[in-house]
């Protein structure tokens, strides 16, 4: 077992030389570099560590746990609109929103705006209890966990009351010209193809645009296409738009979440 041998070498000589220079690993970031070290044994620990880490706020830095994420980091910085397509648990919308955060507060946009789809497993609103915003706020209740850990929550509550941040279904957008500003598109497979092109036309000067998804997870009517598929192969030789395709390998939830998520794939495949 050789390779294995100098895998493990070169994680432990990697992870001294990180030591020495005063990083301070954080819970689960051993297993992390681990992990890339035996994915890809030509990786610089240091760089990917230490150059890679960003600094959503004051409360929280995030260092991302896979090639892949931090492509998307690079991808995000690099272009002003962003396809980051994978399954659950891959760390799209949350990275994505360290990135609007980050921008937010080094005055890079002068706001935040964070949309979804109000589609989910076949309920519609008008069957749910409350006036409109009491109607759609459970579908939008990721991005308030994710915005959450970011900011403290007062911080949260008056960037919300100022309109600094705005959190709405991707159908208050309809009209709307977004300048300097920070859009995500979370649960983008759920648009229809006219509610992703409105979105994809929305872009101002000085703004940025990601768009997340899982492709596998469709909740849309029987016979509806989804928008983020088409718009996959619409704008896919459109320069200046970037794309990032997550795996199973990149799910960063409790492992059976990576389990769970190669099972399924199998057994859509036809597997056993």
């Amino acid at each position: 077992m050789p390779g294995a041998i100098d895998r493990v070498e070169r994680f432990v000589e990697q992870f001294k030389a990180l030591v020495r220079e005063g990083y301070r690993f954080a819970t689960g970031e051993v297993r992390t570099a681990a992990d890339l070290i035996a994915r890809d044994p030509q990786i610089d620990l240091r760089d990917h560590f230490l150059k890679g880490t960003l600094r959503a706020s004051s409360k929280r830095s995030v260092v991302p746990k896979s090639k892949n994420q931090r492509a998307y980091l690079d991808a995000i910085d690099q272009y002003d609109i962003v396809f980051g397509v994978g399954p659950a648990g891959t760390g799209k919308t949350y990275l994505a929103m360290a990135q609007a955060v980050a921008f937010l507060l080094a005055k890079r946009v002068t706001r935040i705006i964070l949309a979804r789809p109000a589609v989910e497993a076949g309920e519609r609103l008008g069957f749910l209890p409350g006036d409109l915003q009491e109607k759609v706020n459970p579908y939008l209740r990721p991005l308030y966990d994710a915005l959450y850990d970011m900011l403290d929550a007062e911080k949260v509550e008056r960037l919300l009351e100022r309109g600094t941040i705005e959190i709405a279904p991707i159908a208050f957008m309809r009209g709307r010209t977004l300048n300097d500003a920070f859009v995500i598109l979370d649960e983008a497979q759920n648009t229809t193809s006219e509610q992703m092109k409105m979105f994809l036309t929305r872009l101002g000067f000085g703004s940025k645009a990601v768009i997340t998804g899982d492709i596998t997870q469709i909740d849309l009517p029987p016979g509806r296409r989804s928008g983020m598929v088409e718009a996959l192969d619409v704008v896919r030789r459109v320069d200046g738009i970037g794309f990032i395709y997550f795996t199973e390998r990149d799910v960063v939830r409790h492992q059976l979440v990576q389990q769970i998520v190669q099972a399924y794939a199998k057994y859509q495949n036809g597997g056993a």
